[in-house]
């Protein structure tokens, strides 16, 4: 007989000490998006399938949990990511004119572990940036990302960019077939150079050339940025591309002493769902990117109004995991008795910010999450609050 107590693979539970650690920052983070003047949006856990999946390529769709709703017979997701969620709202409900910041909170669910992680459920944070089609938008976009996860204790980040747009600009003019293209990416994404060679000899010289190059235009942003005029083709989109860069690393520096800045023109994941600017950021301890973000300027596209859009997400659970931890918090013990002076003093005691336990008789207190260190003892008429 299976134990009931059993969760699925790769699912976890967020026992007391680390559930509050996961509150407290989840809290502190979305303050701090709010005094930027982002507004908090709250997306369904479930959508029509064809709605949560519209722009967003087929790596979501493998990601995706799919059920059959009863009601209306069409197959629903159960969300692996809020991006495209804030768009469709951005887009459709919103519908505003200007620029529009908007932030999120919840739960996402993964059909299969992501590499380099070890849950299939996430608590997803993250903040989007509407209407704004400038590099500004972008640095604003890497500023709060930085100074989330300084919230979290995590100061030294490195940040690795790309740019969507680069092998668009190299590949212009070509007739190239959509899973040619996603073949490319595969290649460039492992840095495969002898499989690229040989599918690249089907491209005109400069642009095999090019495509070769972009495996080894990764390093230090200045470095990288000057070898890539030399080496990529001179066009109007390749140039734009070295520029928002260019404009963006340059920004990027002066916010954190801490941050170190890289480039790596081959790292194209989410190619699918970017358009522009992409980031990944990289802390202590973790092989893999704490956070990832960029521009997405089309996915409103197939809700009706296509919109300029950057943003970032985190997995609250992996960052708070990564923070240090959070001291046990102080607490008062009080009996369980029926007197109304007593359920006064504590309401008191409460309102202000203490936490009181109640312990009834012969209860012995077991929390890993309080120290209980004072207790309410009646002196005279009165309950007084004094050390165990």
């Amino acid at each position: 007989m299976m134990n009931r107590w059993l969760l699925p693979e790769d699912i976890a539970d967020v026992l007391p000490a680390e559930a509050r650690k996961v509150e407290t920052l989840r809290r502190a983070m979305l303050d701090l998006y709010q005094s930027y003047g982002y507004e908090l949006v709250a997306p369904p856990l479930l959508e029509f399938l064809d709605s949560l999946l519209t722009g967003t390529g087929s790596d979501l769709n493998l990601q995706t949990f799919k059920l059959v709703d009863q009601l209306s017979g069409r197959t629903l997701g159960l969300r692996a990511d809020m991006t495209p969620q804030v768009a469709r709202i951005d887009a459709h409900l919103l519908n505003r004119e200007g620029v529009t910041r908007l932030c999120y909170a919840g739960s996402v669910a993964h059909a299969r572990t992501p590499v380099g992680s070890s849950a299939r459920e996430e608590l997803q944070l993250g903040a989007e940036i509407y209407g704004c089609a400038t590099w500004e938008a972008d640095v604003e976009a890497i500023s709060l990302l930085l100074k989330t996860l300084s919230l979290a204790g995590l100061n030294k980040v490195h940040l690795d960019l790309s740019h969507a747009g680069v092998l668009v600009g190299i590949l212009d003019g070509q007739d190239i077939a959509k899973e040619d293209i996603a073949a490319i990416y595969s290649l460039l994404q492992s840095k495969d150079r002898p499989r690229l060679a040989l599918w690249a000899k089907c491209l005109p010289t400069e642009s095999a050339d090019a495509l070769m190059a972009l495996t080894e235009l990764n390093g230090s942003c200045s470095d990288v940025l000057a070898q890539a005029k030399q080496v990529l083709p001179k066009n109007k989109l390749i140039d734009e591309v070295l520029s928002q860069l260019t404009k963006i690393f340059t920004a990027a520096s002066l916010l954190s002493e801490e941050l170190e800045l890289s480039i790596d023109l081959a790292d194209l994941r989410g190619y699918q769902y970017h358009s522009g600017v992409m980031f990944a950021a990289y802390v202590d301890s973790l092989p893999q990117p704490i956070a990832r973000g960029g521009r997405y300027d089309h996915v409103g596209q197939a809700f009706g109004r296509s919109r300029p859009a950057t943003g970032f997400s985190i997995d609250l659970l992996t960052l708070a995991s990564l923070s240090p931890a959070i001291g046990r918090k102080s607490a008062i013990v009080a009996p369980w008795i029926n007197d109304v002076e007593l359920l006064m003093k504590i309401s008191d005691l409460r309102h202000g910010g203490e936490v009181v336990i109640q312990a009834m008789s012969g209860d012995t207190l077991q929390t890993a999450e309080y120290l209980c260190d004072r207790e309410l003892v009646r002196q005279g008429s009165l309950w007084e609050v004094k050390k165990k």
